[in-house]
């Protein structure tokens, strides 16, 4: 029995890798040479690995947008003239509320828009006269990016800023000056309100207005990196992408290595810098259906780690309009685009705008804390935590808890680009969800995958699905069974498990609607 034991325990331990070790050897970068193979590009795919700042914002999963600021006072979307700082005055104001109530929806980091294009600073900016210095509010004294950090830091949220570049207000836009006012801006916001984790930059794109702007990106990320070394550079950034849509729902099929021309670098070049990505990268729209496919990397110069942020506003708007209060999402559709955002390897970035007292509306927090009510129940139990794991071709099993959590991670045979995985579970269960987690660390590799079911005489196709990522959750009609094989079709060089399981949707779920 200390043998068989001893043996289980072997095995156990062959299956996990220290990322440190492996973090020196590899990038969240590579070269592709004109002479590669096709099979050689699809090892080096393969090895590519987020930054620690990506994957600590890709852990985070659910993150919360606040959009709030002269729109919300003007009751407009898109401001097409400059309105008066005079109407701008939440009388109530209370950031602690809203980060209660995003935190208590699961939200683990909060975006405030500190400038939407209408150049507006919710901070006493010293470079603008448009500011929240000349409100009303707090007789001019107030600081809404104050107060919202302070209540992010007060609950353990982690903090993100948006920093328009476009800037309707500010007379230099459309000149070469308007860098040096913009670079201004992003010194304060990264300077005076302690750490920040995520930037948030759209692409600047000023449609319909007469001023052109020539962004001078490469600056702001200098700044970024010097200042805050552990944020993660957003949508006009090099290190988290748009997923394309603000739908909330992301791609079925979702790589986060994608391609990029690192050309203008060479790779002696690039060894030498700390951020050879910022150098390069320039803004641009990415909504193909599938943008790390093997057809699309074959014809790559450079492949990097790029992963998604599937943003989506619980309201029609992003910002708050009395007119939206009875059209707020229902919980059935929240839970839907968690499923379909999460679930598809991206981060759900969730739109939750205060209004003109500057509190997040009872309608807003009704569906919030039904939707956490039913993420919460669903994944309370794994029926698949404690099931004997059989691996094809392995002699014996081990049991699911010691293959998989706490850094531990299943790697398939090497050199094999399939397997198949067979959990027994304690007893028959019901469930309609599954979960996979790759361990990234390594890289993404899953692009093909099936889960079959024992329906007592044989197995059934239960669902199946193409990348995994991060996370991959699927649904399917609720099936009773104990036992569920997993079978790995396709992956880019040996594959990896860092997690999988099985729930139980709750029933009255059932009955939301979206």
């Amino acid at each position: 029995m200390k043998k068989s034991v001893a043996l289980i325990g072997a095995f156990v331990l062959s299956l996990s890798i220290s990322y440190a070790s492996k973090a020196q050897e590899r990038k969240n970068y590579v070269f592709i040479n004109p002479s590669d193979t096709k099979e050689e590009i699809i090892a080096k795919a393969a090895r590519v690995i987020p930054s620690s700042q990506q994957y600590a914002w890709q852990s985070l999963e659910f993150t919360a947008f606040v959009h709030f600021g002269m729109n919300t006072f003007a009751d407009v979307e898109w401001a097409k003239v400059k309105a008066s700082p005079k109407i701008f005055d939440p009388k109530k104001l209370d950031c602690d509320q809203w980060v209660r109530v995003l935190k208590d929806a699961g939200a683990r980091l909060a975006i405030l828009v500190a400038k939407h294009e209408d150049g507006f600073c919710l901070w006493p900016s010293k470079y603008t006269k448009y500011s929240v210095k000349y409100s009303p509010w707090k007789n001019g004294k107030g600081d809404v990016v104050r107060e919202f950090v302070n209540a992010c830091h007060k609950y353990g949220v982690k903090v993100g800023l948006y920093l328009s570049p476009w800037d309707q207000a500010e007379p230099t836009y459309g000149t070469p000056a308007y860098n040096k006012y913009f670079e201004n801006q992003l010194t304060e916001l990264l300077t005076n309100y302690g750490r920040i984790s995520e930037v948030w930059f759209d692409g600047g794109i000023a449609r319909d207005y007469p001023k052109k702007q020539v962004y001078d990106w490469q600056a702001y990320y200098r700044i970024i990196r010097k200042l805050q070394p552990n944020a993660v550079i957003a949508i006009g950034g090099p290190d988290v992408r748009w997923v394309g849509t603000e739908s909330g729902y992301g791609r079925e099929t979702e790589w986060d290595v994608i391609p990029i021309n690192l050309a203008p670098l060479t790779q002696a070049e690039a060894m030498s810098m700390a951020h050879p990505l910022d150098e390069v990268f320039k803004p641009h729209d990415m909504m193909d259906p599938d943008l790390g496919g093997l057809d699309k990397i074959e014809k790559a110069k450079g492949l990097f780690w790029y992963p998604a942020e599937t943003d989506v506003t619980i309201r029609p708007g992003w910002f708050y309009h009395a007119s939206e209060d009875t059209s707020v999402k229902s919980v059935g559709k929240l839970v839907d685009i968690y499923f379909s955002s999460v679930g598809r390897n991206s981060v759900l970035l969730l739109n939750v705008p205060p209004d003109k007292d500057g509190l997040i509306s009872k309608y807003d927090i009704k569906s919030l804390e039904g939707f956490h009510e039913v993420i919460s129940e669903t994944f309370r139990r794994n029926f698949a935590a404690n099931a004997e794991v059989a691996i094809a071709g392995d002699k014996g099993s081990a049991r699911a808890s010691a293959l998989f959590g706490r850094g531990k991670y299943w790697k398939g045979k090497e050199g094999a680009d399939s397997s198949s995985l067979v959990f027994s579970l304690p007893s028959p269960e019901k469930f309609d969800v599954a979960m996979l987690q790759e361990n990234i660390l390594v890289g993404q590799r899953i692009s093909r995958f099936r889960i079959d079911y024992w329906d007592g005489k044989g197995w059934e196709k239960l669902t199946e699905g193409t990348t995994v990522g991060f996370k991959r959750l699927l649904r399917f009609k609720p099936v009773t069974a104990d036992r569920v094989r997993l079978v790995i079709e396709d992956s880019r060089l040996t594959p990896t498990l860092s997690g999988f399981g099985l729930y139980e949707l709750p029933p009255e779920y059932l009955n939301l609607g979206e």
